[in-house]
């Protein structure tokens, strides 16, 4: 099949994509995600799916299943498996607009990841204007939570993954322009140290300040960090009066690791800091835990076959094994074969630089749609 022929247009994808980066998805924010959810099922539905609405939980917005005509439907496919939420508050827009620059083009949320979602319906409809049937029935999940771990959405991945054949995730590309053959593995930790109050500026000794015991304990987790397991604190909420010495101070971590083993002592290392302290007590409790995701041998074929499509139309693809975790973390771990950074190419995602590189949707397109005729 001559992929290379398909009318990919860069410029055009990215008019289809703008609507939906301006469309502000944050995962707090259920309502905002549902809008955006709403916009991706409208394009869907033009698409000829049949769309299913699947209601949130844990106050999360819902998710989105689309299954396309095929003649056989309702056997295992092709799971192409995407979220639509982001890091980016609302109001992000007044601080990164969506903006051209060259070959360049910013947004919240556009490089993680509404480009890669949109060049993998735009592979969809590339093949259905063409004629070309897929080998296999293709069934698309949107999901809500990704950026928190997908704790509402991990059930209903882990199900939609058994029920087929491939899975193929549009997370961002390597900065190689590569693929993702395996993902690190992630756990989230809930942090809590309760002090003593008293008036900070008449009885300041009789005090036990949370928010001291909680910087002290921050210190100590990050020196933690090795090459193969890291620790960070992302978020601290302590105090309410500037004159009250702080009685409670809570927190967020991430431990990432290379393998399993070392994430399950770095679980173990984090719990074991319980305890108590001049008067302070700190608590740690564990939180949403991404699997380790390591390359396999169906997973390596898999791969093999979109390396040797990317050969066809004229580009290298490289692999690696990421950190950054994603839902192809629990599918590839259940041993279904996944590929996973299938998505544009950008930089700086999570950040008020976050952009992609307009040019990748249609090289990024024609691969997806390479995979979707091939896969069998």
């Amino acid at each position: 099949m001559n992929f290379a022929g398909l009318p990919f247009d860069a410029e055009t994808m990215l008019q289809g994509l703008i609507p939906w980066v301006m469309c502000e998805s944050p995962t707090h924010d259920a309502a905002a995600v549902n809008a955006m959810l709403d916009l991706a099922s409208i394009d869907l539905a033009a698409m000829g799916a049949t769309i299913e609405r699947i209601p949130g939980r844990m106050g999360f917005a819902g998710c989105v299943r689309a299954r396309f005509p095929h003649p056989r439907f309702g056997e295992p496919g092709v799971l192409i498996a995407g979220h639509f939420d982001t890091v980016h508050p609302l109001g992000t827009l007044q601080r990164l607009p969506v903006r051209r620059e060259g070959d360049i083009c910013y947004g919240p949320g556009i490089m993680d990841m509404k480009s890669g979602n949109y060049l993998a319906l735009e592979a969809i409809r590339q093949l259905a204007r063409a004629g070309w049937q897929t080998p296999l029935p293709v069934t698309v999940l949107f999901t809500p939570d990704e950026e928190v771990g997908t704790p509402s959405a991990r059930e209903l991945v882990e199900q939609e993954a058994a029920r087929n054949r491939y899975v193929l995730v549009p997370e961002p590309s390597l900065t190689d322009n590569g693929v993702v053959t395996g993902r690190y593995a992630i756990a989230r930790f809930n942090l809590h140290a309760e002090g003593r109050p008293s008036h900070a500026g008449a009885q300041l000794s009789a005090g036990r300040s949370a928010i001291r015991e909680m910087a002290r304990r921050i210190l100590d987790i990050e020196a933690m960090t090795t090459r193969d397991c890291t620790f960070s604190v992302g978020v601290i909420n302590g105090g309410e009066w500037v004159n009250c010495v702080p009685s409670a101070c809570t927190g967020q971590a991430l431990s990432m690791a290379r393998r399993q083993a070392d994430l399950d002592a770095g679980v173990a290392a984090m719990l074991a800091m319980s305890g108590e302290s001049d008067g302070a007590r700190f608590t740690v409790t564990r939180g949403v835990t991404r699997p380790v995701w390591e390359p396999d041998a169906c997973g390596m074929a898999l791969y093999e076959r979109a390396k040797a499509i990317a050969a066809d139309l004229g580009f290298d693809l490289p692999h690696a094994s990421q950190g950054g975790g994603s839902d192809g973390n629990f599918t590839g771990a259940m041993g279904i074969p996944t590929l996973d950074g299938l998505g544009a190419l950008g930089a700086n995602a999570h950040t008020l630089n976050e952009h992609i590189v307009v040019s990748s949707l249609a090289t990024r397109g024609r691969l997806f749609a390479g995979l979707l005729a091939t896969l069998d």
